[in-house]
Order: structure tokens, then sequence, then C-alpha cells
């Protein structure tokens, strides 16, 4: 258990635990010469009295301690100590009573939603009875309204040891009780500090704030800006002992394997590469503080405080807040935060709010969504979501989500939003239907999946019923008809999940539903037969529509009509407007175009394949830039490559607008 220090400065937070553990949590200089905590001091207890156990399970049998600065010019210090901690324990000095930087104090540790804890009574030894009596009560007056109401107060004195053996063993019992954070979740710390120690190599070290963590792991150490690195866990410190894993809530020393220290900053994140999603954007559950000085206006500028960093952020009403003309103190809202620095969070993580300038404490709250829109953030449905992503079950919120998209969400911002990386969303979500794809995969819930299917069943029988004569839709133009927003890869599984079940049938690149059939008729098939022999007989280089109407006495028109009827069965394919290969044809300069490919190292060049296919140099790019757009070839710099060596698929296929395309004779 992480037990996290509080209160003003001097009133004892570094004596006290000196007193509980032993451990003088002072480490700088400038500290033991002014006599105040400047930066975050750590110390820890054996639950079970041996510190120096071998067992594995020893870490979880250890009490930490984390000592903050009181001095309100390091109150943003004292947030990154406590944003990981499991216990608050308030200092008040009994001489002093209850001071700013204790209100301050407590208030984060309200917005952090620490709502366990204890208030130590220091300096006992200093006062009557009767004033230990009055601080007593007027502390129980402040936490009345606070998350860490009822919690118990323990007089003591540091120096004379009255009371000091009560509280300790009130932690041990709480401690013992403690359980374990199950690994439900991907690993995340935050680095508060960084070196490097002979013969060990890179240190850092952080409270573990999800997930868990093992010696040998590969981790992404990362932060919002852009700096990533691949590291290995090389060695572990749990709760000041040595160990092979550790979880959340764990202070942790990791010993990693690839990085210098000196590339390293404070407030750098080392996590799972999942959740390395950086955003400038934060819908949030705002709570102002009942004592906070002012409204909160739209637009209004503030300082965000969320795990080991802050940015500079404004925030923009969403709720009924805006038409009250702002958030009043002791009132909550549904605001998003736009940052001036990106950050990486997660659903549920807390954030602190402070005045512009850094002064003063004014609210906090919770994650919703890290995520959000920048336009149509007011719309009604947009709020309803939001009121989804307020239910506190884990289970329930998520599929309150992924029923309310009908157009199914993305996998990699779902597992970065809820922190469900290697498919832990599919335990909460066991119903729902998802796509993997070469870029990325999408879940829908098992409604909106069925829905997406009749809608395509149902533009599929509109457009037949209008359009007899036409053998059916091409994929991106049905995509458009039916869900416009739905990117491409997951409409193309849709309609392949139809095929597969035999709902739907696909005609060269037409989509149509099994019982629409278009055959050309025997006038239609004679005229395009002659004009697929003209067509062959150019080889690679065709005659034009216009030639082509010339030389058969069709009209111009009518034959551009013929061969696009004839291009959606698959027989011919228009490279360029009014140009049209035979589909044996395309098959042969594929063949040349993976030719040169092996003959230069995967290359093409277009004054290469114009010497192969004779013709100009303007006919080999218009060929080319076909296969680009098909998929065959991609352009790469001045050439092109072969898509085949770069996504495992068969030379002689690839996937245009119009759906997957076969390039090979049949």
């Amino acid at each position: 258990m992480l037990i996290g220090t509080a209160g003003h400065i001097d009133h004892g937070k570094t004596t006290l635990i000196r007193a509980l553990t032993g451990v003088d949590t002072t480490h700088l200089p400038e500290e033991k010469a002014r006599g105040i905590t400047i930066e975050l001091g750590y110390a820890f207890a054996a639950i079970d009295g041996d510190a120096t156990r071998g067992d594995p399970a020893a870490a979880a049998r250890t009490l930490g301690f984390i000592d903050v600065p009181g001095h309100e010019r390091f109150v943003p210090t004292m947030l990154m100590g406590a944003a990981g901690i499991d216990y608050a324990l308030l200092v008040v000095a009994a001489d002093d009573g209850v001071m700013p930087q204790t209100r301050e104090h407590l208030a984060i540790l309200h917005l952090l939603g620490i709502a366990r804890g204890a208030v130590a009574l220091t300096k006992c030894d200093r006062v009557e009875p009767a004033r230990v009596a009055e601080v007593q009560a007027d502390i129980a007056t402040l936490l009345a309204s606070t998350a860490l109401a009822g919690s118990p107060v323990f007089p003591i004195s540091a120096i004379t040891g009255d009371g000091i053996d009560a509280l300790r063993a009130h932690l041990l019992a709480i401690a013992q009780e403690e359980d374990a954070c199950p690994p439900d979740a991907g690993f995340r710390l935050v680095a508060d500090r960084r070196f490097a120690l002979a013969g060990a190599g890179t240190i850092i070290t952080g409270t573990v704030r999800s997930g868990g963590i093992h010696v040998g792991d590969t981790l992404l150490l990362a932060r919002p800006e852009g700096f990533r690195r691949e590291v290995r866990v090389r060695g572990l410190r749990a709760n000041n002992r040595k160990a092979d894993t550790a979880g959340a809530g764990s202070r942790c020393a990791v010993n990693l394997g690839g990085i210098d220290f000196g590339e390293i900053e404070r407030g750098d994140w080392l996590l799972h590469p999942a959740l390395a999603r950086p955003t400038d954007r934060l819908d949030l559950r705002l709570e102002l503080l009942a004592d906070a000085p002012r409204k909160l206006g739209q637009w209004a500028s503030v300082t965000l405080h969320h795990a080991g960093g802050h940015a500079m952020a404004r925030l923009v009403l969403l709720d009924d807040a805006l038409e009250a003309g702002g958030l009043a103190p002791g009132g909550s809202a549904l605001v998003q935060a736009v940052l001036d620095r990106p950050v990486f969070a997660c659903c549920g993580d807390r954030v602190v709010i402070r005045d512009a300038a850094g002064r003063e404490t004014l609210g906090g709250g919770r994650v919703l969504d890290p995520f959000p829109p920048s336009r149509h953030r007011r719309r009604p449905d947009r709020l309803a979501l939001l009121a989804v992503l307020e239910r506190p079950d884990p289970a329930e919120r998520l599929a309150g989500l992924v029923a309310s998209a009908p157009l199914g969400l993305e996998l990699d911002e779902l597992a970065a939003a809820h922190n469900l990386p290697e498919g832990r969303w599919q335990v909460l979500l066991p119903q729902a239907h998802h796509l993997q794809g070469k870029t990325g995969g999408r879940v829908f819930s098992a409604a909106a999946w069925a829905a997406l299917g009749e809608a395509v069943l149902a533009r599929l029988a509109a457009h037949h019923e209008a359009f007899a004569d036409e053998p059916g839709v091409e994929r991106e133009r049905l995509r458009r008809m039916c869900a416009p927003r739905l990117p491409a890869p997951a409409f193309l599984a849709r309609l392949e999940a139809l095929l597969a079940e035999g709902r739907i049938a696909r005609a060269g690149s037409a989509w149509h539903l099994p019982s629409h059939t278009v055959e050309l008729d025997r006038a239609d098939r004679r005229r395009a037969d002659a004009l697929l022999a003209r067509l062959a007989e150019g080889a690679y280089d065709p005659p034009w529509v216009r030639d082509l109407a010339d030389a058969c006495g069709i009209p111009e028109a009518a034959v551009r009509s013929l061969l696009r009827r004839v291009a959606m069965r698959g027989e011919v394919f228009q490279v360029v407007h009014d140009l049209f290969y035979p589909r044996a044809t395309v098959a042969r300069l594929a063949g040349i175009v993976t030719e040169l490919a092996e003959r230069n190292e995967g290359r093409v060049r277009a004054a290469d394949f114009r010497d192969l296919i004779g013709g100009g140099r303007k006919r080999a790019i218009q060929i080319l830039e076909f296969f680009d757009r098909v998929g065959f070839t991609r352009r790469i710099g001045a050439g092109h490559e072969l898509a085949h060596t770069l996504r495992g698929e068969a030379p002689v296929s690839g996937e245009n607008q119009e759906g997957r395309v076969t390039i090979a004779p049949p």
C-alpha cells in the first residue's frame, strides 16, 4: 500500500515519516539546510517486520510512504506525488491548526478521488489538551464536505513518541486488508526520477499507475510531444525490494536497457506501446471547488495538471453551465479542455485545474473521453455519449459506448482511451463483432453490424429497381450510399461477410443481390465482342473510344456506355478516361512490371517500362498510375514498387476504389 502525506509546510510530515519508518526522506543539501521538503521523498516499512526477506511476495507486504512538500510554490510537485497513492495521511500541527496548504492539499486529495485516509495531529506535546480537542473539531468540520469525511484522527508527538504506535498499527491493519490490484490493464508509469548506477545502467523511478511490469518486458519510454524509445526491463525493485514483477500502486525502480539516462526527462512515461497515443483535447466531468474565487466562463484559461505534468488549457463548456453564464463555485459540468501541449490520458484519469498563473487550485475532475471531436461537441447525441462514459462499471460503460456507435469504433483508439490493449476489451464485450486488418481494427455491436448489413441490402434492392439494366453498384459508390463516414476497409469487410453468407453477389467490380442478374442482350454482346477484338488488336496501344466509334459505326456515347458495362463484368479496365484495356492485355502488362521489379531490386521506372511496351512516356506513366490506383504497385519517390512485396498479396491482384480487381486472366 502506498501512503502519501499532505499538509501545510512545517507541520511535521517528514518528521512523522521518520518516526514511523526510521527513514529520513530529505536527500537534497538545500532541503537539509532550509529544513523544508522540496522534492518528493520516499520511505518503506515491512508490514511483517522483516525487511530483508527474499520472498517474491514481500513487496506486497510493504508500506510505502511518499513525503510531499508543503510549501505553496511546490504544489505541482505535491500533485505528482499524490497522483498515484492508495491512502492519504493528512498532517495538521496542533499549534498552528488548519492552515492554507492544509485546505489546498485536502482539496487536491478530494479532486484526485482519494477517499481513504487518516489525519495525524502532530506536535501535541507543545499544546494543552483543550487545544488538541479544538483542532480535532476543526478537522472534523474541514473533512465533512470531502471524500475523507469521517477519517480517524491520531493525536501524536514525533518527539515523545506518543500516538506513533497507534498510528502505525492502524496503517498496518489497513495495509493487511489491501487486495492486490489485478493486472487487467496496460502498464503505465510516470518517471519522477532518473539516474545512472555503476554496473547497472539507466534507472527510472515512479509509481505504477496501472497494469503490471515484469523483468524482461519490452515497453515504450515516451513523451507526448513525440519522443519514443523501445526499452527492455533489465531489473526491478518494487517498494525497495528486488522483485521480478510489480503491479499498480507499487513504487518501482526500473533498470532499463536500450537508453541512456540523459535522454530521459522527468515526467516521461514508461508504458505499453498501445497507450502511447497523444491527445490535445480532453472531455471531462469537472468539479469546481466551493471556495473557488469566481465562475469559470466559456474558454476560461487554466493550468491543467495530469499525472506527472501540466499544460495550459482553455475550457469549453458543453452543458447547461454555458446557458447559466459559466460554471459556478461548488458546481460541476461537462467541459472540453483544449490543451496547448499533448498528454497521454485514459478514461477515468483524474486531473486538477489551477488558475492560469498556477497559484490557486480551482477544481478538478475525471477524464471521460481522451479523444473527443473538435466539432459538434455539444450535439445531443454527443452529450448522451458522455453520459454513457460517466457510468462507473467498466463493462457497462464499454457496452454502452459501442452500442451508441452505429459505424463501430476504431480498436486502437478504444484500447488507448480505456487502457485495454492486447484484446482485453473482449472480456468486457463478449458479444461484439470485431474486424482486424492490416491498418488496424474496428469493433461493432452485434446490432450495429446487423444494421449495416441490412442497409447494404436495402440500398442494393432500391438501386436494382431504379436501374434494372445495370449489373450493380461499385463498392465506393455503395459506401457513399450506405455509410459515407465508415472507413473503406471496414465497409469492404462487411460486403465480403455478406458475400460469404450468400446474401449478395459480385460481378467484376459491381455488387448486387443474388437475385439480380444483368446479361448483355445478343446485339450488345456482338457489339462488345467487336470492340474487345479491336482493343486486343491494339495490344499495348489500344484505340480510344472515339476511334472505336468511328471504326464500328456506333455512336461514341453508346461505345462508352457499353464498355463501362463490360468493365463492370471484369472484361476490360479503364486506364484513363475513354481508354480501355482488355483483361488479358492488363495481365501481360502486370507481368512486365513484375519482371522489371525483379530485375531492379523491386523498383520500376517509367522509362524502362516504356522501352519494353513501346509507345511514349506519357502512356507508360498512365498505365503505371493505373496500377498504383488499383493497388498493384505503389509510387515510391520517382519510381514504383510492387505493392504485394509490402502487403504479401499475389502480384496480379489489387484493390481500387471500386473494390478488389483481379488483373490476371481468368
